[in-house]
């Protein structure tokens, strides 16, 4: 999974992206301090895989992981390459969701691009750059389809949703949000647009209105925008997460107590694009290898296999599975088989979350 972190300069994307990945990506209080995109990757916390290696004691330990993408702050014009932005717009077409980071508290210290705080107006700066880029997109779609409709009329169909959603799009309204069928959806998601993608907006306070951030105004705000769009919100002090990640790790869970936070804002940020993307992870377990494994919610047997190798998914037989509460509350292999937890599962078996699994093929 890649995650493309974006907003304007100066409302804390580089400090967040600091924080949770450790990649030391430079902060200042100017604009395009971050000019090529820096990349961090992040191991995804899983308490289940931790007791699986306890158990197996592997050698070796996969996780999984969210590649992290901290791209240069957009600005007003940025769709026709103003602030470099053409590099930029390309470097979010790259990624599965963005994580659109908007600032939610004042502070004189800390200069704003625009001279004030107005998360709304933020959003719709950005959310107008990536419109028009998609616009353009969109208009050499249409000509393609248009021409290729001539020797296939079903490319005439594809022209005329593509049409549509260009007038809504010209309303200044985002992919995301633009209502059609499920046939149409599949037309419009293969467009390559940047609204389309998923989106979590990380509204970043100090550490001052965090505490109390149900009643910040500039995060209800945030909350109703994107209660409109289906997008979701993360109320995150970017501030106090690069405090949390300089901590030793035995001092870190102290510390969230002290400061009443139940876990970490990566913890958080993770389990919410896990949510946003319908994602959810199996896993393998063994001597050799304890493994987490993303797929997407709904998938069968075959298809989950194939994530580990073509092979498994082209010859296979049957998944044996146990859930991993069965397999915890059992305490190993052989006591949930004794007590006839362990299933065996066919090709037409949708995987859940945290299956301890292991695949039987012939090739």
């Amino acid at each position: 999974m890649k995650l493309g972190i974006v907003g304007l300069p100066n409302v804390g994307k580089s400090t967040l992206f600091n924080a949770i990945t450790n990649a030391g990506a430079e902060s200042a209080n100017y604009p395009f301090c971050t000019i090529e995109p820096n990349v961090g990757m992040v191991s995804v916390p899983d308490e289940r895989l931790d007791y699986l290696r306890d158990m197996y004691s592997p050698k070796k330990y996969t996780p999984a992981v969210i590649e992290f993408v901290d791209i240069a702050g957009l600005v007003k014009g940025a769709s026709k390459g103003e602030g470099l932005g053409n590099k930029f717009l390309s470097n979010i077409r790259m990624t599965d969701a963005i994580i659109h980071v908007v600032r939610c508290f004042d502070d004189e210290n800390v200069i704003h691009v625009e001279g004030s705080t107005d998360p709304l107006r933020d959003i719709e700066t950005i959310d107008l750059e990536l419109i028009m880029a998609d616009m353009e997109m969109l208009e050499r779609r249409i000509d393609k389809a248009k021409k290729a409709g001539k020797g296939d009329k079903k490319y005439l169909h594809e022209a005329e949703v593509l049409e549509k959603l260009m007038e809504h799009l010209n309303s200044g309204k985002n992919a995301r949000s633009y209502e059609c069928s499920d046939e149409d959806r599949e037309i419009i998601e293969a467009s390559e647009l940047l609204t389309i993608k998923p989106v979590i907006y990380a509204a970043n306070m100090d550490e001052k209105t965090f505490s109390g951030y149900e009643t910040n105004k500039y995060y209800l705000d945030v909350v109703k925008h994107a209660e409109a769009e289906h997008s979701q919100v993360l109320p995150i002090c970017a501030k106090l997460e690069q405090e949390i990640a300089e901590l030793p790790e035995d001092e870190k869970g102290m510390f969230l107590e002290e400061m009443g936070m139940k876990e970490s804002g990566l913890n958080r940020l993770i389990k919410c694009s896990y949510s946003l993307l319908g994602l959810i992870s199996f896993l393998t377990s063994g001597s050799d290898e304890v493994r987490a494994w993303t797929i997407v919610k709904g998938t069968k047997a075959p298809q989950a296999a194939g994530k580990i190798h073509t092979d498994f998914e082209r010859g296979f037989i049957r998944a044996e599975i146990v859930a991993f509460d069965d397999l915890k509350a059992c305490g190993s292999m052989n006591a949930a088989r004794e007590k006839g937890l362990v299933r065996s599962e066919g090709k037409d078996y949708v995987m859940q979350d945290g299956d301890v699994t292991l695949f039987r093929f012939n090739v």
